[in-house]
């Protein structure tokens, strides 16, 4: 097999940033993917119409205006503002925590009674030094957002009782009192026309990719493939778990096509009772405002990481955390090897804060 200036381990978003720009500079790069299909979570795909959210809803969002230039290169972005809604029994309330949410909560009306309502609820109960998430949330916003809101869906998302999570999971809890749904503060803020899969198609075009290829089988057989590897991938495996096995969280997801043209009325419905087993509901076709006379939804499931599973989510607590600084001083010894992603970084990205990370990192290597 031909050499090549650079093997780049993974064709998601990390990855395939980094190929575009070490082409843009001459650099002879290979992407190797183990799934079937490139762009990494961010993966899209049509149904009935409707482009699918694989890995579950990536709305992207950043204040970064080089970054929102660089994807633009790519990418039509529509005007979708993420506005969840929450589920509590029979009873739904606007997300983020917001004027909305309270009037619902409290028949309140104005932001001084929130503040009154929220004041009181912790002056009761008394948390000068929160010792567990359940603490320092109630700390926060009081009983009833924390029992309506947030108790139900951290347990089911982390798979722990609340009293059991370190506080710091939670370092802050933004309350809104003006009347707005918008969650994300962004400045740009949408979702790519026409699905990310494409996007990520231009960026890695003219390069070479091979897909359902696993690095590490790959690299017994093509050892000296590249002068250097760019990996994405988990870093505890690629040392073999010689130090210990990182945490993650994984997502289980049920998708079905349904036969009705709008099932429930927005892109993303949070399940905030501990009683319904997935935490969330995704109807694809809203994050591009369809009228497809059918509809795609996705239930998600959290669910604890175990080899051969998806990890999605980062258990960053002390220990995790100690580990992957292990890990990172290995990793000085393979100048060879250069480390990213969130599966590398061993740490949860926003899609603009992977493509910083990537530009950042392209930018070190390649303009020495």
């Amino acid at each position: 097999m031909e050499k090549y200036d650079y093997l780049i381990v993974g064709a998601g978003l990390f990855g395939a940033v980094f190929a575009h720009e070490a082409k843009q500079k001459g650099k002879k790069c290979l992407v190797i993917e183990k799934r079937d299909h490139i762009a990494g979570n961010v993966y899209t795909k049509s149904v009935e119409g409707v482009n699918v959210h694989v890995y579950g809803a990536h709305i992207f969002h950043t204040s970064d205006e080089r970054v929102w230039e660089y994807v633009n290169r790519f990418a039509k972005f529509n005007n979708y503002i993420n506005s969840p809604v929450a589920i509590y029994g029979d009873e739904l309330y606007n997300l983020p925590f917001n004027m909305n949410t309270f009037s619902k909560m409290w028949g309140i009306k104005t932001p001084a009674e929130a503040k009154k309502k929220i004041a009181d609820q912790i002056a009761d109960l008394n948390i000068t030094n929160p010792q567990n998430l359940e603490e320092q949330a109630l700390s926060l916003v009081g009983r009833d957002v924390y029992e309506k809101l947030i108790k139900g869906y951290t347990e089911k998302q982390w798979g722990r009782q609340c009293s059991e999570l370190p506080a710091f999971i939670i370092k802050r809890l933004p309350l809104r009192f003006i009347y707005d749904n918008n969650y994300f503060n962004d400045r740009y803020q949408g979702v790519a026309e026409g699905g990310y899969t494409s996007m990520v198609e231009k960026m890695l075009d003219g390069t070479k990719v091979l897909l359902n290829t696993d690095y590490f089988d790959f690299i017994k057989d093509n050892p000296d493939i590249a002068s250097k590897t760019v990996f994405s991938g988990m870093i505890d495996r690629f040392f073999d778990y010689s130090l210990g096995t990182l945490e993650y969280r994984s997502v289980r997801f049920e998708t079905e096509v349904i036969d009705t043209d709008n099932y429930q009325g927005n892109a993303v419905v949070n399940y905030t009772d501990a009683k319904v087993p997935y935490t969330r509901i995704i109807e694809h076709k809203h994050f591009e405002f369809g009228t497809q006379p059918k509809t795609v939804i996705s239930k998600e499931y959290s669910k604890e990481w175990k080899k051969g599973d998806e990890p999605y989510y980062p258990v960053n607590n002390d220990t995790n955390n100690a580990l992957y600084e292990k890990y990172t001083a290995l990793a000085k010894n393979r100048p060879d090897v250069i480390f990213g992603g969130r599966l590398g970084a061993y740490k949860y990205f926003d899609m603009d804060k992977v493509i910083a990370f990537a530009l950042d990192t392209a930018g070190r290597e390649l303009n020495g």
